[in-house]
């Protein structure tokens, strides 16, 4: 399964996403986590950007909101916790484990 971590420097939250990707990719020999930075506007619309960090499985955005936005934005997650700047890491684990399914 591919994971990509798109990110932009200016928001801080990718950097625990990542952290969760990699303790779980190291979890999983069948996940291969790379991180992609997005830095322009034009960048952000071509790959359909929802905001950092956004995690594509395969491709495709599991936790995107239906009225997401696209640009360079920090992203918010809704958590059982309430929002927060990441997704925890049993919901990266379930979305995982669903092979990709929709979160």
């Amino acid at each position: 399964m591919d994971i990509t971590l798109l990110y932009f420097d200016d928001c801080p939250n990718w950097r625990v996403t990542d952290e969760r990707l990699a303790a779980i990719a190291a979890e999983r020999a069948d996940l291969k986590v790379t991180r992609h930075l997005v830095d322009t506007p034009e960048e952000a619309e071509r790959v359909g950007f929802h905001g950092s960090p956004s995690i594509l499985v395969d491709g495709v955005d599991l936790f995107a909101e239906p009225d997401a936005g696209v640009g360079l934005s920090c992203r918010v997650y809704r958590t059982p916790q309430g929002l927060a700047g990441a997704p925890t890491m049993e919901q990266l684990r379930a979305a995982l484990a669903d092979g990709g399914g929709t979160v």
